[in-house]
């Protein structure tokens, strides 16, 4: 159908040109041209030339080329022109800008990928999900997951060759592009996926990135999203699970948003309900009066489920030293760590502050 389109194009341009024009793809293959004779047949040497090109006008053989704008770091198509004069420079730079508003047009109206994008990113009314769906014969009911890949610090665009690449199948599964650091991947999965088979799926992408572009991604896993009007939802969660992650598991690179408990509601809160809640807690003291080496003992001993025995092996210290440094905390903060209730009121003022904590520095 893109050929349909590309050739309609091109028989509107000669209209007002010579020249001979034409559309090849990635190999070489003519698409379309002003000379239907010359479709199908081959120019590996200009495809080649252009895929060099950086983007720029590309020269060879007589012609004058240009890539259209694709998905990709490489190029789908591109446009030539017989000649390779001012007259063909500024020929094929028309040419491609038409060709490429034309694909656009297409693509929205008919590319899954597209459609995709659209509906993940609230650019498509919710009563229009269904009707392009049925155009596109896209099953409404397909369950997806959405894999939101972060790089972090330095970023490579063939990260999305790379996780094209990874998911090939270009029907079921979607790779898109939302920013210069951020990349959805809308996986297709069975109703009855596992959480253990999603991370299996998270794992595969940051191996990949890894071990091909030596990149550092955090990924953000939504909710299995059981409709196409769910993907919206499934995609800002995959957003929250980055953000909650960065703030209360900062050694996690893959975060799953069913799995962020008690982190995902505090970081909903007003920051001045969070302080009003610190100042209750710490009546006596506040938490910063609680050294370095406190707040480690506290933190290992909620690692161990509150077990006294097993937190003093962990920390290599005596039984009695332990206890000694629980009834201290007790003294200091009025909170009796042994007690499951006052543990859980502790747990959450330390996720409090460290909230608090991340949302000074982001004022920075």
């Amino acid at each position: 159908m893109m050929n349909h389109i590309f050739t309609d194009v091109i028989h509107q341009i000669t209209t007002a040109t010579d020249r001979q024009v034409g559309v090849i793809d990635a190999d070489g293959t003519i698409a379309a041209c002003s000379d239907p004779d010359l479709v199908n047949t081959k120019l590996p040497k200009l495809a080649r030339v252009v895929a060099l090109s950086d983007e720029q006008v590309a020269h060879f053989g007589g012609k004058t080329a240009k890539a259209l704008s694709s998905f990709g770091t490489g190029f789908d198509y591109a446009v030539y022109v017989e000649g390779d004069d001012g007259l063909a420079n500024s020929l094929c730079v028309m040419a491609q800008v038409t060709l490429n508003c034309a694909k656009t047009y297409y693509e929205e109206r008919h590319d899954r990928a597209t459609f995709v994008k659209n509906i993940i990113t609230d650019n498509i009314l919710p009563g229009d999900i269904y009707i392009r769906a049925k155009e596109l014969h896209f099953p409404s009911d397909q369950h997806f997951v959405v894999f939101l890949v972060r790089q972090i610090g330095t970023s490579d665009i063939s990260s999305i060759d790379t996780l094209l690449n990874l998911f090939p199948d270009r029907q079921r599964d979607f790779v898109i592009s939302i920013n210069e650091n951020d990349i959805a991947v809308v996986k297709s999965v069975s109703p009855e996926v596992t959480d253990g088979e999603l991370m299996s799926i998270a794992e595969s992408i940051e191996d990949a990135l890894k071990t091909q572009l030596y990149l550092k991604p955090i990924i953000g896993i939504g909710s299995v999203a059981e409709h196409l009007r769910d993907l919206a939802d499934a995609y800002k969660e995959a957003q929250v699970a980055i953000e909650v992650g960065k703030v209360f598991d900062t050694e996690k690179t893959i975060i799953t948003y069913e799995n962020l408990g008690i982190g995902r509601l505090i970081y909903q809160l007003p920051t001045t309900l969070c302080e009003i809640y610190l100042n209750e807690v710490f009546k006596k003291n506040s938490i910063d009066s609680l050294d370095h080496e406190t707040l480690f003992t506290i933190n290992k001993f909620f690692e161990n489920n509150l077990n006294v025995s097993e937190t003093s092996r962990k920390l290599f210290v005596h039984r009695n030293t332990l206890v000694y440094r629980l009834e201290k905390i007790k003294k200091l903060t009025g909170l009796d760590l042994r007690e499951f209730d006052h543990a859980i009121i502790f747990k959450v003022a330390l996720m409090v502050k460290k909230y608090l904590a991340s949302r000074d520095n982001k004022m920075f």
